[in-house]
């Protein structure tokens, strides 16, 4: 396999090496190599295996990349002794033939020259939500969100990184790791519940910013789905999206980790992801450390290689045991609350922004839990149908459910309703006290012309999330309970008549603080 290698490098192929693969790059293609190697989770030492591998590679990175990945090609070696690519002789290996895509539209690149931007982060977070949306979710996959399953893909980590990894942390902070990850998976039933909840799927299972690329035509292309081991590959969806979360946390931008997250839970409605992430964030951040340690035990692989290796695989198992504690963002629960049409959405979308924080929506939580699409449209009167009063009851019964998820995981949550109520008010509130968090009610309030006027557009737009229009007004205009029970401390007044830069700067003061 040497030869192999010293062969196609002497084509003028740049070589890229990675712990199971030899990577051949071209100007404008690629050709992937596995490497004969048996790591315990793969085995690629017979021909027929590799070749196995190369068409499942190629068959399920075209979920992502359909254009990409364009075939198997055969390794040839002729009568000389010289290997080719597509060349004359007997066939010796296989190679994945890949479109080479340019690195400056590769996520990690660009974020490393600061060109990856939040709205960039929202489009990702929204594209995995709807490839996981429509990922395979069955009997067998569901069997890999069990606890048990999860506990060995834990456990194989540490045995198989059990002779290393004094290389990279003290055995405290080892046995830390090990103790906090199999602690958490004695809990089982917020395990269970995932399966549950169907979002134990197919998924992706590495994906990392380098798999990412921002293409040109404003599309996204994702590559290098584990193919040669289904197990690591079934998994919670949170398990794929947190990969990318502590990519982010990785290269040192917490905050596009938040945001991401923060994103896809919008985008999936899977605020319960929150109750499982740090699991996933560490665990993830683990097996990176794991494989980084690998390379740079590799004895074929080069000095440079191997170098670079041990301290990314340093950095990887001290990620992993961050996770593990308090997180660098802050817990509280902000209610963003008001009149119809007094900018409420837009106001909580804001603070979103400014901390990376969800947001629960009560128009978002009442069509998810009536079946519906966020956009569809409810036809109901006032007080009626799907927003009758035993419907919102439930409605905001599932906002205190999931702002308690999330802020249980140490983050922030915005919850966008009407808080018409002084009682509402006061199970926000409440909520807040249980968690030992801060409470802030933001009301938004804007002059009845332009909420009328702003009622009119949204008769004339495409159907939205909230259904509410302009012969409702005076209804709730007499329904709504004017806050006056909170401190100064605890209710701050937004006019959304304003220009939004000058409340994006107070806002911006107002959660500095």
């Amino acid at each position: 396999m040497a030869t192999l290698k010293a062969d196609l490098e002497a084509t003028g192929l740049e070589l890229m090496e990675t712990h199971i693969s030899w990577v051949f790059l071209a100007e404008d293609e690629v050709f992937k190599v596995k490497r004969p190697v048996d790591l315990g989770f793969l085995d690629f030492t017979t021909l027929e295996k590799r070749r196995e591998a190369c068409d499942a590679e190629v068959r399920l990175n075209r979920r992502l990349a359909p254009d990409v990945y364009l075939g198997v090609v055969p390794v040839t070696v002729d009568d000389s002794g010289k290997h080719s690519i597509r060349g004359q002789g007997r066939v010796v290996d296989w190679a994945v033939h890949m479109r080479r895509l340019p690195v400056h539209e590769r996520a990690d690149h660009m974020l490393a020259q600061g060109a990856l931007d939040p709205a960039q982060i929202d489009e990702l977070a929204s594209h995995v939500a709807r490839f996981h949306e429509g990922a395979r979710c069955d009997a067998e996959t569901s069997r890999h969100g069990e606890v048990e399953t999860i506990r060995q893909n834990v456990q194989e980590n540490f045995t198989q990184t059990r002779s290393s990894i004094g290389a990279y942390l003290t055995p405290d902070q080892a046995q830390e790791i090990e103790r906090w990850q199999l602690a958490m998976l004695r809990d089982e039933e917020r395990f269970s519940a995932r399966i549950d909840a169907g979002r134990v799927r197919d998924g992706h299972g590495d994906l990392r910013l380098e798999h990412v690329y921002f293409r040109q035509d404003g599309s996204i292309a994702i590559i290098d789905c584990i193919e040669f081991n289904d197990r690591f590959r079934y998994g919670d969806v949170c398990a794929d999206i947190a990969f990318l979360s502590m990519d982010l946390a990785w290269h040192d931008r917490v905050d596009l980790a938040e945001r991401l997250l923060a994103r896809y839970a919008r985008e999936s409605n899977d605020y319960d992801l929150y109750s499982v992430v740090d699991f996933y964030e560490s665990y993830r951040a683990f097996v990176r450390g794991k494989v980084a340690s690998l390379l740079a035990r590799d004895s074929e692989a080069s000095a440079k290689a191997r170098a670079r290796a041990a301290q990314e695989a340093r950095r990887y198992f001290m990620l992993s045991l961050a996770f593990e504690r308090p997180s660098l963002v802050t817990p509280k629960v902000i209610a963003v609350g008001g009149m119809i049409a007094s900018g409420k959405s837009r106001t909580a979308a804001t603070i979103a922004e400014l901390i990376a924080a969800p947001v629960v929506s009560s128009d978002r939580t009442r069509k998810y839990l009536l079946g519906r699409r966020p956009t569809e449209s409810l036809e109901s009167g006032a007080w009626s149908g799907a927003y009758s009063p035993s419907v919102t009851n439930a409605v905001y019964e599932e906002l205190w459910r999931l702002a308690g998820v999330i802020v249980g995981s140490g983050r922030p949550v915005i919850i966008d309703a009407s808080f018409r109520t002084a009682e509402m008010r006061d199970a926000a509130k409440k909520l807040a006290e249980r968690c030992g968090v801060p409470f802030l009610l933001v009301e938004c309030i804007a002059p009845r012309e332009l909420t009328l006027e702003r009622l009119a557009a949204r008769e004339q737009r495409e159907p939205e999330e909230s259904d509410a229009r302009a012969d409702l007004l005076n209804e709730f205009e007499r329904r709504f309970e004017p806050i006056d029970e909170l401190p100064s401390s605890e209710h701050v007044r937004i006019d959304t008549s304003l220009p939004r830069s000058e409340n994006r700067r107070r806002l911006s003061d107002i959660f500095a603080s």
